[in-house]
């Protein structure tokens, strides 16, 4: 179980972030001059170097993103121009990418990142280029839309890659497209002029998630002794709509919680609880009683993020799936330890960490005072993983956070020699949410936020 510190602030990580964005733009640069682009974008290090891992070009986004993020904190403006030629280059098959539920890790880390900072004066541009951004995120949003499956009781979600069977908790967080999308004011039509809602589908999408994917301890789920696990994927009848059985494809099984689809929900609940502050119970209506579907949301941020504190090692980092099977193998009182990345059992997985310490942090910026134990949570999480042995001081190794896990289960994931278990290596997701997550910290520090949605305000 964490062991959160109760006593720590955001200002008391200032040093830590420091070195954290100085390390951060020498692995971007680091990068740049090394990695053979023509092989595709790079995913995760293998022997400290990136690869690729040609599937679906899911982070291509956030290693531009990153370039983004780092321009604005450091003011150089070469991270910028890598950031702005990159997007321009690069993402535009990624907007209108129908066979990928992506668009939200993508798209809005690119140009959403770049229309904000626009938008917000950290760089001068055209009315041009702010509209090539706008008309690149509507256009996401609605492709995104599109993946959709109807389910029994009149709701549905967007699938996944894998068919219209097929909902994946990490989609909880890449929906944020649907709701910029919506909020720059785009209509997603189809077939016979049909108008669809994209609000109305990202609000059914996420209470299909909250009731199918995240699982409670009680009526169906009641065997789980406690509430907050969620499954990777659920398996639905395409026929009829029913609910079939949870499954998984990154975590050890269906019944057991991969951590890093753990952390998608977390941060997506999280981040649709703030969105939803901007919405008015008349835009609401349509698609449900406004306070049933705002306290579905909250149950499962709720769930989720006690889960992850009561399973976790007690400096906030996870082992890669709680129910995985070499845990047994591990000291009774692990989760009583902090981590062990070089244990000869099962791997920890830092991305899972990083993506999970921003959405503690933001669902205790919105509780405000009765959230308290979840943003020292998740500043007690940016601690131990922008510290070694997480941060990566090595400056011929790719990554910047060590000790993230792609695959398990189909052994993607590079195993160093001498060791039983992977280690060692960085993600192109778990820098991007490192870095998002101190860009995160760092604003609250000096009393500023931001949301995803930032770059689509409402008059």
């Amino acid at each position: 179980m964490m062991q959160i510190d109760k006593s720590i602030s955001f200002s008391d990580l200032s040093h830590q972030l420091d070195t954290l964005w100085e390390i951060s733009g020498e692995k971007i640069l680091k990068i740049e001059k090394e990695y053979d682009h023509t092989k595709g974008s790079p995913v995760f290090t293998s022997a400290g170097k990136y690869t690729t891992r040609g599937w679906t070009e899911w982070t291509q986004g956030f290693e531009y993103g990153s370039s983004a993020l780092q321009f604005e904190v450091s003011g150089n403006e070469h991270f910028l121009e890598l950031a702005r030629n990159k997007t321009l280059e690069k993402m535009a098959p990624h907007v209108t990418h129908f066979g990928v539920h992506d668009h939200g890790f993508n798209n809005v880390s690119t140009y959403g990142n770049l229309l904000r900072q626009l938008l917000t004066g950290h760089f001068e541009g055209t009315d041009w280029e702010a509209d090539f951004y706008r008309l690149a995120l509507k256009l996401s949003g609605a492709s995104q839309a599109r993946r959709w499956t109807n389910i029994e009781g009149g709701g549905g979600f967007i699938y996944s890659f894998n068919g219209p069977h097929s909902l994946f908790v990490d989609t909880i967080r890449s929906c944020r497209s649907l709701a910029v999308s919506y909020l720059l004011g785009h209509k997603y039509m189809d077939e016979g002029d049909q108008e669809i809602s994209l609000i109305g589908r990202l609000l059914n999408h996420a209470i299909s998630t909250a009731e199918h994917s995240v699982y409670y301890g009680e009526d169906r789920d009641q065997y789980d002794t406690e509430a907050g696990r969620t499954t990777h994927e659920t398996i639905f009848n395409t026929n009829d709509g029913q609910f079939r059985c949870p499954n998984s494809q990154q975590g050890f099984s269906g019944f057991t919680t991969w951590t890093r689809g753990l952390a998608w929900a977390i941060t997506g609940f999280a981040e649709e609880l703030q969105f939803l502050e901007l919405l008015s119970d008349e835009e609401i209506e349509p698609f449900g009683d406004p306070k049933t579907i705002r306290s579905t949301f909250l149950k499962a941020a709720h769930a989720t993020s006690t889960f992850y504190i009561n399973n976790t090692p007690a400096d906030g980092i996870p082992y890669w799936d709680t129910g995985a099977p070499g845990l047994t193998k591990m000291p009774a009182d692990y989760l009583e330890n902090k981590s062990n990345p070089y244990n000869d059992h099962e791997p920890v997985d830092s991305s899972a960490a990083a993506i999970a310490a921003q959405g503690l942090i933001r669902l205790g910026q919105f509780l405000g005072e009765e959230g308290n134990q979840y943003t020292k949570a998740g500043i007690t999480i940016a601690k131990s993983l922008f510290s070694e042995p997480y941060l990566s001081t090595d400056q011929n190794h790719h990554g910047l956070i060590l000790h993230s896990i792609y695959h398990r289960p189909n052994g993607w994931d590079y195993v160093p020699d001498g060791s039983k278990i992977p280690n060692g290596e960085s993600s192109m997701w778990g820098d991007y949410h490192a870095r998002e997550l101190a860009l995160y910290i760092g604003k609250l520090s000096q009393g500023e936020n931001y949301h995803f949605f930032d770059c689509a305000p409402r008059n």
